[in-house]
């Protein structure tokens, strides 16, 4: 256990911090598995406005710094070329 009044701070902000990444990151895939989801229902309309929550979701972590811009692009893209690859 740390000694010092900032280490200790910084464990409770580590612990705060990482609880609300884990939290998210867990909302960013429930979003990508319900995308998913649709798609194998193969409704396409529906797809369209699972991707766009989904996306909205995950510009949200990236905007948060849960994920790299890079990261949440690729996340994006594969979820759209799925929806757009419908029949």
């Amino acid at each position: 256990m740390a000694n010092i009044k900032s280490a200790k701070k910084r464990i409770v902000v580590n612990s705060k911090r990482a609880d609300r990444n884990k939290a998210i990151k867990s909302g960013v895939k429930t979003a990508i598995k319900k995308v998913y989801a649709v798609i194998e229902t193969g409704d396409k309309e529906a797809a369209k406005t699972e991707l766009a929550a989904a996306t909205k979701t995950i510009q949200m972590a990236s905007g948060k710094g849960v994920y790299h811009k890079n990261n949440a692009a690729r996340k994006v893209s594969h979820i759209s070329k799925a929806v757009n690859q419908m029949a």
